[in-house]
Order: structure tokens, then C-alpha cells, then sequence
């Protein structure tokens, strides 16, 4: 198998392994608990992240993780507000829904993607304007 073929490999695997932790906290009762604790881990390591991936602008944020995970394909839209990222579809909340499971967005995208934007800037504000789970894109604007 060339490396190409195990990359999509481990991210189809990644993506698989989001979403059954999912499943699995929410059959425990702890998915919003879980979620609220790494989302105050994700708040103190985003400085540390971004400066792994020589990550410098919002945007950055988004198309690195995409470029990694292939999850998401985020696309700057025009915006006189800041940076508005959005993208039509994402292979974790696809396989989410397909196999019955509660909204990976916030714990394994939007929160981690958040501490990143705010580890560039501690100022900046991250709004969520839509979500693929109840919506027709993902839509973040940066502030």
C-alpha cells in the first residue's frame, strides 16, 4: 500500500474513532461533561498547537486541519466581517448521523479549532453561525 492509500486509510480510521467515542459517552451520560472539559483543555493548548503547525492566520486554522484530516473542506467566503470560513460538507457529522450518534461538532471540531484561533489571538471571538447537524454548511466567523 503506497502512502497515499494509508493516509486515507488512518483518516477514514480517525473519523470512525470520533464517532464512536461519541456513541459511547452519550450511552454513559457524560458527552456534554466531556465536552465542556476538553473544551477548557483545547482553550490552553491552541498557542502550542499552532505553533506546531506554523499556523499564523485564522484562516490557517481551518485549511491545516482540513489539509490533515480530510474532513472538511473550508473555503474563506467574502466577508466585510473579519474571517468567515465555511464548508458544505464533513465526513465526521456525515458518519455521525449515518450511524445514529449525538453532534461531534463541538467537541471534536469547532472547540479544538476555537483554542487554535484563540492561541493566535486571545482576543479574537469565535462565533458558530451554523453547523452542518442542524443546518446546510458550517459557517465560523472570526472576530
Amino acid at each position: 500500500m503506497n502512502v497515499e492509500n494509508r493516509l486515507k486509510v488512518l483518516q477514514n480510521l480517525y473519523v470512525g474513532v470520533l464517532v464512536d467515542s461519541v456513541r459511547r459517552y452519550t450511552a454513559a451520560g457524560i458527552l456534554d461533561k466531556v465536552t465542556e472539559e476538553k473544551r477548557n483543555e483545547q482553550m490552553g493548548q491552541g498557542g502550542q498547537i499552532v505553533k506546531s503547525l506554523n499556523i499564523r492566520k485564522p484562516e490557517e486554522v481551518f485549511t491545516v486541519l482540513a489539509e490533515i484530516t480530510n474532513c472538511a473542506g473550508w473555503k474563506k467566503a467574502g466577508s466585510p466581517e473579519g474571517v468567515v470560513m465555511e464548508t458544505g460538507s464533513c465526513r465526521l457529522c456525515a458518519l455521525a448521523k449515518r450511524f445514529a450518534a449525538d453532534c461531534p461538532c463541538h467537541i471534536y471540531c469547532l472547540h479544538p479549532m476555537e483554542g487554535m484561533v484563540k492561541g493566535l489571538d486571545s482576543g479574537s471571538n469565535f462565533i458558530v453561525e451554523e453547523t452542518l447537524w442542524n443546518g446546510a454548511k458550517c459557517r465560523v466567523r472570526v472576530d
